[in-house]
């Protein structure tokens, strides 16, 4: 990867901490061990509540089980269904335990050695739009059934 000569000193970093999306790592256990100021923005929480949390804080109860089925397949080396880049959209838990909804994508950390050391997630709050297009699909089916 080549990278530009001219880019300001702490580029990256800054990209990944001030960026719009969230960015939350999680360690092979499911543990949060980072969290960024657009996690905070988003669901709520302070870095200094989600660090060293299971990421059940964020995912809701009813999808748990679901979620660390397949989290630890991946983490014992099955490989993942969703491939790089894949966007994902579902439903979340924010601080107050109202439900929202999120797109991500996840990138998985290794070790120098191979090792799956933890997956990152890339994430955006979508609630609006989910809910806009909820209220379109409404109003769509009324319609058709007035025809």
């Amino acid at each position: 990867m080549t990278m530009g000569t001219d880019l300001p000193l702490g580029f990256f970093e800054h990209l990944v901490v001030e960026g719009p999306d969230a960015v939350i790592y999680a360690d092979a256990a499911g543990v949060i061990r980072y969290w960024n100021v657009a996690a905070t923005r988003i669901f709520g929480f302070a870095e200094s509540e989600a660090i060293g949390e299971p990421l059940d804080l964020i995912i809701p109860g009813r999808l748990r089980a679901r979620h660390w089925e397949g989290y630890n397949k991946v983490m014992d080396g099955a490989p993942s269904h969703y491939g790089s880049g894949a966007l994902l959209a579902v439903p979340a838990r924010h601080k107050e335990g109202r439900q929202i909804s999120v797109e991500f994508t996840m990138l998985p950390l290794h070790s120098d050695t191979g090792v799956l050391l933890g997956i990152a997630a890339f994430l955006r709050d979508a609630t609006t739009r989910f809910e806009e297009f909820r209220t379109l699909r409404r109003e769509l089916a009324a319609l058709k059934q007035e025809s």
